[in-house]
């Protein structure tokens, strides 16, 4: 997709809660379009103007623009408790 105005896209981001508080966001489609966030809600605002930027970089540099509609993010959990050391 060359022209992204009109369109509407999705991805998918990942918010890691930081030790020293707030959040890191991150699209992990788009490399290196990460921001922070002094709180979830501004994590999230912070986001979508990276997201936005990043789009508009790659359309001014005739890059294609592609979303996440097909994806989806899921959690794996893992039990080593119940996992053998040598297996």
């Amino acid at each position: 997709m060359k022209d992204i105005k009109g369109k509407a896209l999705q991805f998918n981001v990942i918010f890691r809660p930081e030790p020293e508080g707030g959040f890191t966001a991150m699209a992990p489609s788009l490399p290196g379009c990460i921001t922070y966030g002094k709180d979830l809600k501004e994590a999230k605002k912070m986001i979508t103007d990276a997201i936005k930027g990043y789009l508009f970089s790659l359309q001014k540099h005739g890059q294609r623009v592609c979303s996440d509609e097909e994806s989806f993010v899921s959690l794996i959990s893992l039990n080593f408790s119940r996992i053998k050391a040598n297996a």
